[in-house]
């Protein structure tokens, strides 16, 4: 199914160099500075259970294709919050899959399945409702043998280091247990705050006070609040964190005064604050967290932009992050200018600013990123994560920001089996764009092969501090 030259230029000069550029990444370590895999896989390295449970059920990406055609969730063994019946049986699960293979035609998690198909349990057949039972059992078969468990597949998959996500309540227990079990593997936590920070996330009160709880802090004062955040980062730094991730609606920053802050802290509290004032205080909140980051080297990770849980049915059914965010318009020139104001000149600080609005990468980000020390842009992500959208990526950012204010790539996924994938897709579509700039000669293939290593692997390590 993986045609050699996939993603390179038809034009056989330019494919000609693509393939040399690819053959000095194609066999570098992975590193995975931000992503969404269960460090529990690593913890206990028990078997993955079924195929369905590996790739449909945990896997948005390929649900909300479903969905969107009619395939219920609950059809596809996504667990409900109310605990009503879902389809338990892997194996139905995984022909429905089959059955509306045709949906992925053309897209990147087409790509991204079939990649970890060939590569990894070693099928060359299209799935389809003829194939699908055969394609399962030999997948399921691999999957009862210990070259498949987790830490194996993370040491054949050559990842030098997995960063996962965690919310300041986590205990981090399945990172202890990592850490304690003596494996040599690299993986280490990253710290989203979005429970403790966001006044209209569910539970955001509980929240808060259990955050007091883990840290001894007293949360019902902005200052001990402030501590508490502050200790929760020190302990995530313990257990190896570089960075921290914020999923904010908007890119907007404030710097009010401590009077100001405390006051709307305390409306937060009380469950009182209006649309408005929560989005003030996630402003806030992300310039509290910026200084945070200058105190104690953090790299700080927005990603802006998503109209979460859009579909109120769905998040009422089976929670957050079940297919149903939407990418929106988003503002960062006026948006930043507070944050920017107070940390954007320092040069040891790292923000990296992600978007789902493309029409900002050439008239805001890059300009921004091209300009302040602190800035640097992530690549393209979620809905952009895809050949067109890495493409349109480079295209749009290189030309202001250059190559250097950028990060490399991160694969950002919840699907384990996907990150090699999602990597080589990177590697090729970068190998391919720079040997578009080679062959018009406005770069050197000398400079082109450093500069494919840098986006590989080179940019990802400096940038996440690893």
């Amino acid at each position: 199914m993986l045609h050699p030259d996939r993603l390179f230029p038809s034009d056989a000069t330019q494919r000609a160099i693509a393939r040399r550029l690819y053959a000095e990444v194609s066999d570098l370590p992975i590193i995975s500075p931000h992503g969404h895999t269960d460090p529990s896989w690593f913890a206990k390295d028990e078997a993955f259970p079924d195929p369905a449970t590996l790739f449909v059920v945990p896997d948005h990406y390929a649900f909300r294709m479903l969905y969107s055609q009619g395939v219920s969730i609950e059809s596809l063994g996504v667990r409900r919050k109310d605990g009503a019946p879902v389809e338990t049986d892997s194996r139905k699960i995984w022909r429905l899959l089959a059955e509306h293979w045709y949906l992925f035609r053309g897209t990147p998690t087409r790509m991204w399945l079939e990649h970890a198909f060939e590569t990894v349990f070693g099928i060359t057949e299209r799935l389809s409702p003829a194939t699908a039972d055969a394609i399962y059992d030999q997948i399921d078969a691999c999957l009862r043998t210990p070259e498949f468990r987790p830490r194996a597949l993370f040491e054949r998959f050559n990842i030098e280091l997995l960063a996962t996500t965690e919310s300041p309540l986590d205990t981090l227990e399945h990172h202890r247990a990592i850490r304690e079990s003596g494996w040599k593997g690299r993986v280490i936590t990253a710290f989203r705050p979005d429970p403790v920070v966001d006044p209209e996330f569910e539970g955001f009160q509980g929240n808060v006070k259990a955050l007091g709880a883990l840290t001894g802090e007293n949360t019902a004062t902005w200052a001990g609040y402030l501590a508490a955040l502050k200790n929760r980062r020190q302990y995530f730094k313990e257990f190896g964190a570089t960075s921290t991730d914020h999923g904010h609606p908007t890119a907007a920053t404030a710097d009010l005064s401590t009077a100001d802050a405390e006051r709307l802290f305390e409306k937060a509290l009380r469950g009182t604050v209006t649309p408005a004032e929560a989005e003030l205080f996630r402003g806030q909140m992300l310039t509290e967290m910026a200084k945070m980051s200058l105190e104690d080297g953090l790299v700080m990770q927005i990603h802006p932009g998503s109209f979460r849980n859009h579909n109120p049915l769905v998040f009422e059914r089976f929670g957050r992050d079940k297919g149903a965010d939407i990418p929106s318009q988003t503002e960062y020139v006026r948006s930043l200018k507070p944050l920017l104001d107070r940390v954007g000149n320092e040069r040891d600080l790292t923000i990296i600013l992600f978007t789902l609005d493309e029409t900002s990468y050439s008239r805001e980000l890059a300009p921004l990123a091209g300009h302040y020390p602190a800035l640097r842009l992530g690549p393209a992500w979620w809905f952009h994560d895809s050949p067109e959208g890495m493409r349109r990526f480079r295209e749009m950012v290189t030309e202001t920001a250059g190559f250097y204010n950028t990060v490399g790539f991160n694969d950002d996924t919840r699907a384990f089996c996907s990150i090699p994938a999602r990597h080589d897709v990177a590697r090729r579509v970068d190998c391919a764009f720079l040997a578009r700039l080679v062959a018009e000669h406005r770069l050197d293939e000398d400079e082109a092969k450093e500069l494919a290593v840098d986006l590989a692997y080179n940019l990802a390590k400096k940038a996440y501090k690893l």
